[in-house]
């Protein structure tokens, strides 16, 4: 029997792309799925991870890794993949996960009014949550609030507050120890590392370790 190298997929988080994966240093195949404009702002998520989903060949076994908001896109693309494995990092893998405000969110509607387009004012704030180091890990988060699209960050906020979660579980997740945006996710994770939310760039390293394991046992 040939053995065929893994082919990974990766989903970016809300607001970012390649960037966060540029440490990682995997064996197989990857590609980045980069986000798409929505093309209406109600535009419902299984739709809109449908079109996401035309990038990840139907016939080929792959892993799908998604990164905080883009967890939540591999999860429903994994519905229209059944080759694929799901892996988690720094994400949720049901609505119950979300942290209080964001189900207090989901209660009131309170996010429809705070303006995405505060995000890239506040890069300090969002260094803490994101628990990103000064240096390069700061410049890195500070770009990626830089270059996130308003529409977009609106419509995936609201998307992944009102997230009616009928997945199938993950294959295997990863998440900090001190994750501040979604602390839940550590107690349900199997590979809990040093850290926080940002994670994907801190621990790039023992993350690519973990998945190119993950690819070898299951191949």
């Amino acid at each position: 029997m040939v053995a065929h190298s893994p082919a990974f997929y990766l989903v970016p988080g809300l607001g970012a792309d390649e960037r966060v994966f540029r440490g990682l240093q995997l064996a197989g195949e990857v590609r980045v799925l980069r986000w798409l404009p929505v093309q209406a702002p109600n535009e419902a998520l299984p739709y809109y991870a449908a079109r996401l989903a035309a990038g990840v060949p139907a016939h080929q076994p792959c892993w799908l890794v998604g990164v905080s908001f883009g967890g939540v896109l591999a999860l429903e693309i994994g519905k229209l993949r059944p080759l694929a494995q799901v892996v988690l990092i720094s994400s949720l893998a049901s609505a119950n996960e979300l942290p209080w405000p964001a189900r207090m969110a989901r209660a009131t509607g309170l996010h429809r009014l705070v303006p995405p387009q505060l995000l890239p004012l506040m890069p300090r704030v969002a260094q803490w949550f994101f628990s990103a180091r000064n240096g390069a890990e700061y410049e890195l988060l500070r770009q990626i609030l830089r270059d996130t699209d308003t529409v977009f960050a609106r419509w995936a906020i609201a998307q992944l507050v009102d997230w009616q979660n009928q997945v199938p579980p993950p294959t295997a997740r990863i998440h900090g120890t001190h994750d501040r945006l979604l602390p839940a996710g550590t107690a349900r994770s199997k590979y809990v590392l040093p850290g926080g939310y940002f994670i994907i760039v801190s621990q790039a390293a023992a993350i690519s370790r973990i998945l190119n394991e993950l690819a070898t046992d299951v191949g």
